[in-house]
């Protein structure tokens, strides 16, 4: 049933993105008049649809690969006799065309959060300056000297980061010198951090986590949480007497008490309350740990934007996501960064399906995303995508001529070829994280 649904929220998701790019280009195409002779939903043979003018509708048999809209003059070698082919168009025309797909799917992104967050903002209540609430005992950032509690007030050439900033800096840098600076007991130290290379997601780990308030997210029925009167949304204060300044850090204490009774301090209501909780060993994925049977969660609070701000918010996120995606571009080309982070239709399918059972705020965070990765990868100057099309026609447009026939056809088959071998990869790259071992 799970597979079912995964299935089937991810060919909503796709379906939403492919539709909006190929109609970018069919009405860009007709405002300039090019005759557009297939509309596709898909690629390979057509199983259904219908003719509308001179538009042939359909629905192709892999729309996991996407669509295209076919235009009359838009394969190389084709003749330029037809007014309205798309060959005959002056170039700028053609550049907007080639624009519009990608255009759409990053307006779709802008347009997705701001209505989203106009009715559900979730902000994570911290201090002005992040501060650190965990560190791994081997990590990057313990063995630099960060302790927890200390305020980050710069990374590199950021000052006044929030955790976006610190995260994005984080899993871009692996192998790379990380500068970072920050407030301790009114004091600003500076420290260098150099963040590992996590081999089964391929970014960089320093691990740190921001300082949140911990609340309980579930309490599973029959357990140790449950038989102390632990609820969902009880903010956890300190365990054993240690501070909750992060989610993992229970989970540490859980798996070093092996066993023993755990002092817990938890707020309800404003009413400050003390238990005792005696772990439990539970199997997860495989392994067996020691718990007391619930989730916690980073406090979150739910608001609402006025419009202006929601859009402005929506900028921003949209902005610093797609600053996140170069920055992983360019340690993968300097090899800093691993392409096992790559996702590919199976790993989108299986995160459309959890995101909607989470709900319609998750699955629309995710379809924002995924519309603003769709766009950049287009305009990756990769043949065959719409970034080496516009590569081409900024060439020819400098050259004033257009490009040699036999080029054109090596750079059509060499993309082809190179987009097939993406695809190959990012499946089996999916399976493998899927896979045990």
């Amino acid at each position: 049933m799970v597979f079912l649904q995964n299935v089937w929220w991810f060919l909503v998701l796709i379906g939403v993105m492919i539709l909006l790019h190929e109609l970018g280009h069919f009405a860009v195409a007709r405002l300039f008049d090019v005759k557009v002779e297939t509309f596709s939903f898909g690629f390979g043979p057509r199983l259904f649809g219908f003719k509308h003018g001179e538009t042939d509708f359909r629905f192709s048999a892999l729309p996991i690969l996407g669509g295209y809209v076919k235009m009359a003059g838009d394969q190389p070698g084709e003749e330029a006799s037809d007014p309205r082919s798309l060959i005959a168009k002056p170039r700028w025309q053609r550049l907007l065309i080639t624009l519009a797909g990608p255009a759409v799917n990053m307006i779709l992104a802008v347009v997705l959060l701001t209505g989203l967050f106009m009715e559900h903002y979730p902000k994570v209540p911290t201090p002005p300056d992040p501060a650190v609430g965990y560190l791994a005992p081997d990590g990057a950032a313990a063995k630099a000297g960060i302790q927890e509690g200390d305020r980050v007030v710069q990374v590199d050439d950021i000052t006044d980061p929030n955790w976006e900033d610190i995260a994005m800096k984080e899993m871009a840098s692996a192998g790379r010198p990380m500068q970072v600076w920050v407030l301790r007991g009114g004091q600003r130290l500076h420290f260098t951090i150099v963040p590992t290379l996590d081999q089964k997601d391929g970014i960089g780990v320093a691990g740190w986590g921001q300082q949140t308030e911990v609340q309980v997210g579930s309490v599973a029925p029959g357990t140790e949480a449950q038989r102390v009167g632990l609820q969902r949304g009880d903010l956890l204060l300190r365990a054993n007497g240690q501070p909750l300044r992060s989610v993992s850090r229970l989970y540490e204490i859980e798996k070093a008490t092996e066993g023993k009774p755990i002092q817990l301090e938890f707020s309800r209501h404003g009413q400050i309350h003390r238990v005792t909780v005696t772990p439990a060993r539970s199997e997860v994925d495989g392994q067996q740990r020691w718990m007391i049977g619930l989730t916690v969660e980073s406090r979150i609070e739910i608001t609402r934007l006025p419009f202006l701000a929601a859009v402005k918010e929506s900028w921003r996120w949209n902005r610093q996501s797609a600053r996140m995606i170069f920055q992983f571009l360019e340690g993968m080309l300097e090899r800093r960064m691993s392409p096992k982070s790559l996702v590919g239709p199976v790993g989108i399918a299986a995160m459309s399906g959890e995101a909607a059972r989470e709900g319609a705020a998750s699955y629309f965070s995710l379809m924002a995303a995924v519309s603003l990765n769709l766009a950049i990868f287009n305009l990756l100057p990769i043949p065959i995508l719409d970034g080496g099309v516009i590569l081409m026609l900024l060439v020819e447009m400098l050259m004033r001529r257009e490009l040699d026939l036999k080029v054109k056809e090596a750079v059509v088959k060499v993309g082809f070829v190179f987009l097939m071998m993406v695809v190959v990869f990012v499946i089996y790259n999916d399976i493998s994280k899927i896979l045990p071992g």
